[in-house]
C-alpha cells in the first residue's frame, strides 16, 4: 500500500517518536510526543544507553583517521537497530501500541561534522560543507512498522546552510512567549543557544553553538580520574575545585568562540584531543583533579555568557537550560550568576523534561517534513532559505 503523505501531514494531533543520541554518545533518547499545530506535550521520556562495546566502537570513528570504513558500515545498521529497540521499549514502556504511532523521528548518532566549506575536487564548482548521521532510519521502519523521517541535517547542508543547529523551529514552537525575551540554552556534549525575541515569529530567531557543553567536561573527568568517572555526577568534582583564572583566560582564546553567527562546531574542535591538550597544560601548571574540571565546567559557563553577551540582540529576560548539563548544579551555579539578571530556570519549570527536549525537538522536526514545511531556520543555519528537511521512510503493514 503506498504511502499517503498527505494524510499522514493532516493528522491532527500526530502521535510521535522522537529519537536522539548527541555528541556525547552515551545512548538513545526516546520521547513519546503529542503534537498538535500550536502545542506539543510529552507523555513518556526514557534514555536507553548504548552498550559498552557499541560506545567505544563509536569513540573509535569519532576519531579522525582511526575508524575504518568497514566499521562504519556495520555500525549504521548496529545504531539503527538500537535506535528501533529504544522506540519499541518506549511504547511498550508507555502502554502504547506501536500500531497507534503517526511518526519516528530520528536525528541519529553524529560521527563527523563539517561545517566549514572544504574546497571541491577539481572540475567541481562549490565549496562543501558536509555532516554524517548513522543509525539506518531503514532499519528503524522495518523493525517498528513506522513511518521514520531521518538524516534532518543533510538538507540545509545542500541548500548552503551548516546543518546546525536544527532545534531553534522546535525552541520557538515550544517556548516562545509574547512579552518576555528568552534563550534557551541547550547543553549537550556540544552547546548551543536559541534566542526568541518576544512576540517574535520564527524568522526572528537567532540561534548557534556557543562551544563546548559537557564534552570537554566529561574528557577531562575521565582522564583526571583515570577512567573511573566518566562525568561529573551531579558537578560533585568541579565544586570541589578552585578554577584556575590563567588557564581560563587562555582557553577563551579559542577562535571559534570570537566568530560571528552563523556557527557552528563539533568533536572536531573540542574532542577528545581538545580535552587531552587542556589536561595536560592543567597538570603542567599543577593543578590538582578537581581543579582542572571546575576550570573545564569554568570554559562552558563562560562561553556561553559571552556568546549571550556579544552576539545576541539583546540580552533575555529568562535563560532556559536543558541537556544534559542541566544537571550539573556547579555549572548551573557559575551560568547563574554570570548571566544575573537573567532568571536561569530548566525546561522542567515549562513542561518539557530537560533531559529529553533534544528528543522532543526531533519529533516536532518530523512532524513539520510531513507537513511539507520546512524545518530549518536560516538565520541559524545560514541557508539561504527555508527547506523541507529529512528523508522519509515508509512503515510497513502490522505483521509484514
Amino acid at each position: 500500500m503506498p504511502l499517503d503523505i498527505g494524510k499522514l501531514g493532516s493528522a491532527n494531533p500526530l502521535r510521535v517518536i522522537g529519537l536522539m543520541s548527541g555528541t556525547s554518545a552515551d545512548g538513545v533518547d526516546a520521547a513519546l510526543v503529542e503534537i498538535g499545530r500550536r502545542r506539543a506535550k510529552v507523555l513518556a521520556f526514557k534514555t536507553f544507553p548504548y552498550p559498552a562495546a557499541v560506545r567505544r566502537k563509536l569513540f573509535e570513528l569519532f576519531v579522525p583517521g582511526e575508524g575504518r570504513i568497514d566499521d562504519l558500515c556495520h555500525m549504521n545498521f548496529v545504531v539503527g537497530e538500537l535506535f528501533a529497540a529504544a522506540a519499541i521499549g518506549l511504547a511498550r514502556r508507555a502502554g502504547v501500541p506501536m500500531g497507534s504511532i503517526h511518526l519516528i523521528g530520528s536525528h541519529g548518532q553524529t560521527v563527523c561534522h563539517i561545517p566549514r566549506p572544504r574546497r571541491w575536487y577539481p572540475g567541481l564548482r562549490r565549496s562543501s560543507r558536509s555532516s554524517l548521521q548513522i543509525g539506518e532510519p531503514c532499519v528503524i521502519a522495518q523493525r517498528t512498522g513506522v513511518t521514520t523521517v531521518a538524516d534532518f541535517r543533510a538538507r540545509d547542508v545542500a541548500a548552503g546552510g551548516q546543518g546546525a543547529p536544527l532545534v531553534p523551529f522546535a525552541d520557538w514552537f515550544l517556548f516562545r512567549h509574547a512579552r518576555r525575551k528568552r534563550s534557551v540554552q541547550n547543553v549537550g556534549g556540544i552547546a548551543n543557544v536559541t534566542y526568541l525575541p518576544a512576540g517574535g515569529d520564527v524568522d526572528s530567531v537567532l540561534a548557534f553553538d556557543t562551544g563546548p557543553g559537557n564534552m570537554v567536561i566529561d574528557g577531562v573527568v575521565s582522564l583526571a580520574t583515570r577512567g573511573r568517572l566518566d562525568y561529573d555526577v551531579g558537578g560533585r568534582l568541579g565544586a570541589r575545585g578552585r578554577v584556575s583564572g590563567p588557564l581560563l583566560n587562555e582557553l577563551m582564546r579559542h577562535p571559534y568562540f570570537a566568530r560571528r553567527p552563523p556557527k557552528t562546531t563539533g568533536r572536531e574542535e573540542f574532542g577528545a584531543q581538545y580535552a587531552q591538550r587542556l589536561h595536560a597544560r592543567a597538570v603542567a601548571r599543577g593543578l590538582a583533579a578537581e581543579d582542572i574540571v571546575a576550570t573545564a565546567t569554568a570554559l562552558t559557563a563562560t562561553s556561553i555568557a559571552q556568546a549571550h553577551r556579544r552576539f545576541l540582540k539583546n540580552m533575555p529576560d529568562e535563560v532556559i537550560l536543558c541537556g544534559g548539563g542541566a544537571r550539573n548544579r556547579t555549572l548551573v551555579g557559575m551560568l547563574r550568576e554570570q548571566l544575573h539578571p537573567a532568571r536561569v530556570m530548566l525546561t522542567d519549570d515549562l513542561g518539557v523534561n530537560a533531559d529529553a527536549k533534544e528528543a522532543v525537538s526531533f519529533a516536532i522536526l518530523a512532524c513539520q517534513t510531513v507537513r511539507g514545511l520546512a524545518g530549518n531556520v536560516p538565520a541559524a543555519t545560514g541557508a539561504p532559505g527555508g527547506v523541507v528537511l529529512g528523508k522519509i521512510i515508509p512503515g510497513r503493514p502490522p505483521g509484514k
